[in-house]
């Protein structure tokens, strides 16, 4: 009996050994395989229950650095050279000792939104993306990370996640977001340096979910949630909830710059929208306390949203009023810039399958305004001014070094009205950069629109092959 009494006191003491040293941890966002942003200072944080300092060595340097534990929390920054690799990290407290081996350093993007951007290269069930099963086949880069954010809704914000960096290959890329994809494989290629895509996405969610509640408290009409019940329906679309499950664990980390596929989901409520987004791109900048990073997005592509509403006229709810609110937004945010969709819609598919499109042209004005590679067209033609004389109408375009075309097909998506304010189509005479409009129903027109309807089909484009967005030259609202 004396005898097991000793054996469990032994066992006792060597289990409380154990489990009195210090737990070193990283958060899941720094893991083996990932890149960082290269040549800044950059953040990596964890969690360890000893406060002994913490010593963490590149090994692409001889430089040591050190984090110091506060709370259980440490934080510090490491110094990152120009693109390379592959390295290795090891972080150290004590005779504790974790290393991450495979890292790289090149330019890292965060890839956020609701279902276009989340929608993978595989598709959705039923519901392909063109192209994605090429691409899929094709996808061994060893130079390009992924990194998936997965679901989560919350009330309060989280400190940590699930997930790991992943290289590019068939198995990982077919469950990326395509239209990340699209984008970082372009910057890659054109680049020639590592790229990272941190991917925290979720469908069917509007701009407030992915806003806490410091950047909502002048927004008297938003209602924050309070407890549990209040996420029992549709948890994507409540205020802060994604903001505090999928982007507070990430919030820090080392990044270039961010792209945004957002705005289905706040289609009937636009004139809310712009000064909602400009709040959120404000309060994710200062967060991340890297000064305005670049933020480019894109202008969600025509669908017939009539569905939702049967009962209605379908005037407040039309989607051009919200497409409007991105262009607009895109003139208010500094270092931003649109990708103009208005070629990809499908009438009966909010999931258009033509992502390539987005992801490119989000590359295009990365590589131009980030990257400052010049040479080629990377922004949409847009609405500038309207000259009238009589009953003609001149409407001219800003972004047309090489002008504009339709490629020989006959333009019916422009309307003009007089005072009465009751558009009537135009007819179109086609210039090289400028159109010609005139209607024999108005006779002292004032006022044009381009694709001004919910669901419209692109009919002019830069010679780059950009086309132009819906717009209007009114401000004729209709009642909220």
């Amino acid at each position: 009996m004396k005898i097991k009494t000793n054996v469990t006191l032994i066992f006792l003491s060597v289990f409380s050994f154990f489990t009195a040293k210090a737990e070193l941890k990283l958060s899941a966002v720094f893991s083996d395989h990932m890149v960082l942003q290269q040549q800044i200072e950059a953040p990596i944080w964890g969690w360890s229950s000893s406060n002994a300092r913490i010593q963490i060595k590149p090994s692409w340097t001889t430089q040591t650095f050190d984090a110091k534990v506060s709370d259980g929390v440490w934080k510090t920054t490491i110094t990152t050279p120009a693109a390379g690799g592959a390295y290795s990290i090891t972080i150290q407290q004590g005779s504790e000792v974790l290393t991450l081996i495979d890292v790289l350093i090149g330019e890292v993007w965060l890839c956020s939104g609701q279902s276009n951007m989340e929608m993978p290269l595989k598709g959705f069930p039923g519901q392909p993306v063109e192209g994605g099963n090429n691409q899929i086949v094709r996808a061994n880069n060893n130079q390009l990370r992924l990194f998936t954010v997965p679901r989560a809704t919350t009330l309060k914000p989280q400190s940590d996640l699930v997930g790991n960096w992943q290289e590019a290959k068939p198995s990982t890329a077919a469950n990326f977001s395509a239209t990340a994809w699209y984008f970082g494989t372009l910057l890659q290629d054109v680049l020639d340096v590592p790229v990272g895509l941190i991917h925290v996405a979720y469908g069917g969610s509007n701009v407030e979910a992915w806003m806490n509640a410091e950047m909502l408290k002048d927004f008297r009409e938003v209602a924050l949630p309070l407890t549990d019940q209040d996420l029992e329906k549709d948890p994507n679309r409540v205020p802060t909830t994604l903001f505090n499950g999928m982007l507070s664990p990430i919030i820090g980390y080392g990044i270039k710059g961010c792209i945004w596929y957002q705005g289905e989901s706040n289609y009937d409520r636009p004139f809310t929208y712009q000064a909602l987004f400009e709040t959120m791109v404000k309060g994710w900048r200062g967060l991340w306390n890297q000064g305005d990073f670049p933020f480019y997005f894109a202008q969600i592509a025509p669908f017939n949203y009539k569905q939702f509403h049967p009962e209605d006229a379908l005037i407040k709810y039309n989607s051009a009023y919200l497409r409007e609110a991105q262009i607009k937004a895109s003139k208010s945010i500094s270092n931003a810039g649109i990708a103009i969709l208005m070629d990809v819609g499908e009438k009966n598919n909010i999931h258009p399958k033509l992502k390539k499109q987005g992801g490119e042209r989000l590359a295009y004005l990365a590589l131009a305004k980030t990257y400052d590679i010049t040479g080629f067209e990377f922004e949409s033609p847009e609405f500038n001014a309207l000259e009238i004389n009589d009953d003609k109408v001149t409407v001219s375009f800003n972004n047309v070094p090489n002008g504009i075309t339709a490629y020989d097909k006959e333009i019916k998506g422009f309307e003009i009205a007089g005072d009465d304010k009751v558009f009537y189509p135009a007819e179109v005479i086609l210039r090289r950069k400028s159109v010609i409009l005139s209607s024999s129903k108005v006779k002292r027109p004032i006022a044009v629109r381009y694709l001004f309807k919910d669901f419209a089909q692109a009919e002019l484009f830069s010679t780059g092959g950009l086309p132009i967005s819906s717009f209007r030259s009114d401000s004729w609202n209709p009642d909220n």
